[in-house]
């Protein structure tokens, strides 16, 4: 963070302080919230939650190094006591963002928030330093932390917005507003919360009405939903997409025999080639979009295409491809799922098997329970499990209770798949039936909420594979 006195946070955030000698003191290291990331200088914002209170670990975070505590109630050490923790934690990230003079971009969608913030992240910074979120840290206190990382120097601050009720991205852009606002997708991803997908659209469109006059709403030329957020924004439009009016597009899509995206992308000012290092199809609008942002900050053609061609995986579990020393393949992508993710996930397995068929490779698609669904749970697992069929995936291996045994119902009735589906009670009988019949040229799809733990699976997988080229050397 940048350095601020104790007697500036407190103004800042409306607190009381208690317990401070010399208000002057300044906070020179990073806010956080978990004891064990305290830092010479932090500031430690107390939460009291379900299971620890931050304020019993006062004393020790100010032993650690700890300027002070953001606390609710007075801890016996250099405290800032506020009413709410979260409320000042989200007033002084306000504070902070109003001094730095960095341009702010968000981004939101039902989809591919994560993947897409990456990619911005990693081209932007090649332009200047960037602070981005870490993996999805983009609610009401994960967005706040990110903010108050930023430091004197940061030009680029990238923030991703997660909601799951209308009001949400609102709040969100009053702690932070962007003057770069990025809307992806609209899809059933929490549906089951809002209620259907045009409410999904209204709490998502919220960003674009946050940007100022002269900010940019970048918005997805092939979704309807989105596209029609233009009408609710003063600011610039910027379409990326397939689509022939998009002002930032893709031409000439193709997938390499590894399943990685090859396109060549337009923009106003030129064209370039682009072969990311990203798995599957879906990755290509990710791409464009952050290519949207980076020629809206200036960035050339010629810059962008060179940054994405370059830019990796930085958030775990998504889209992770592992190949053991036995030549097993792992794609770990167990970290969420919705059905949108779901499909491109499938796609994406079926484009990187289809070089390994000719060996005898298999593909095995693992999966696992898409959470908050609602009432269109039943449908959405049975329209995935059939759409492994309908992509000829060798194995269908559906792990947990009812949402799994639906994914394997679906797969049975759309292809009488027998033996080629299976439904498993948990992780640990998935990770034994794999160990015992995946062979060399197999890739494995190992997908499902993040509440469900599948990578577990992953990582097992992983283990075993580690062990077999042991043996067989």
């Amino acid at each position: 963070m940048i350095a601020l006195s104790l007697a500036e946070i407190a103004s800042a955030v409306g607190g009381q302080t208690y317990d401070i000698p010399d208000d002057s003191v300044r906070v020179t290291g990073p806010v956080v919230i978990d004891s064990r990331k305290v830092e010479a200088g932090s500031l430690f914002a107390a939460f009291a939650g379900e299971r620890v209170d931050g304020h019993d670990y006062a004393h020790q975070v100010v032993d650690q190094g700890a300027a002070a505590v953001l606390a609710s109630r007075p801890v016996g050490v250099p405290a800032i006591v506020v009413d709410d923790v979260q409320a000042a934690l989200g007033a002084l990230a306000r504070h902070v963002v109003a001094r730095l003079g960095a341009t702010l971009v968000a981004l939101t969608g039902s989809a591919g928030k994560t993947s897409t913030k990456d990619l911005i992240a990693q081209v932007l910074r090649r332009k200047a330093p960037t602070v981005f979120t870490p993996g999805s840290f983009n609610n009401e206190i994960g967005l706040p932390l990110t903010a108050l990382s930023a430091t004197d120097d940061t030009k680029f601050l990238v923030l991703e917005m997660g909601a799951r009720g209308k009001g949400h991205i609102r709040y969100l852009t009053g702690l932070t507003p962007p003057r770069v606002g990025l809307v992806l997708n609209v899809g059933t991803a929490h549906i089951g919360e809002f209620g259907g997908r045009e409410q999904i659209a209204e709490a998502k469109g919220e960003l674009v009405e946050a940007l100022p006059a002269d900010g940019t709403a970048i918005l997805n030329a092939d979704d309807p939903l989105v596209r029609a957020m233009a009408s609710r924004t003063r600011a610039k439009v910027l379409l990326f997409g397939e689509a022939a009016d998009a002002d930032v597009r893709a031409e000439n899509v193709r997938l390499t025999e590894n399943g990685q995206p090859a396109f060549s992308l337009h923009t106003p000012t030129g064209c370039s080639e682009v072969t990311l290092r990203l798995y599957g199809e879906h990755h290509v609008s990710n791409a464009l979009a952050a290519a949207a942002v980076a020629h809206d900050l200036g960035m050339s053609v010629e810059e962008i295409a060179l940054a994405l061609s370059e830019a990796g995986t930085l958030s775990r579990w998504r889209m992770e491809v592992t190949e053991r020393p036995d030549g097993v393949t792992i794609v770990n992508d167990a970290y969420n799922a919705n059905p949108e993710s779901m499909r491109a996930a499938l796609r994406a397995l079926t484009a990187m098997g289809q070089a390994r068929r000719a060996a005898g490779g298999r593909t095995w698609a693992v999966l696992g329970q898409m959470a908050e669904l609602g009432d269109e749970s039943l449908a959405e697992h049975d329209a995935v499990g059939r759409l492994a069929v309908r992509l000829n995936v060798s194995k269908l291996v559906a792990v947990g209770g009812r949402e799994a045994s639906w994914l394997q119902l679906g797969a049975y009735n759309e292809g009488s798949w027998g033996e080629e589906s299976v439904h498993v009670s948990d992780a640990q009988a998935a990770i034994d039936l794999l160990r015992s019949e995946l062979r060399p040229g197999d890739v494995v799809l190992v997908k499902a909420s993040r509440s469900v733990g599948l990578e577990s699976v992953a990582q097992a997988l992983l283990d075993s594979g580690i062990d077999a080229g042991a043996d067989a050397r």
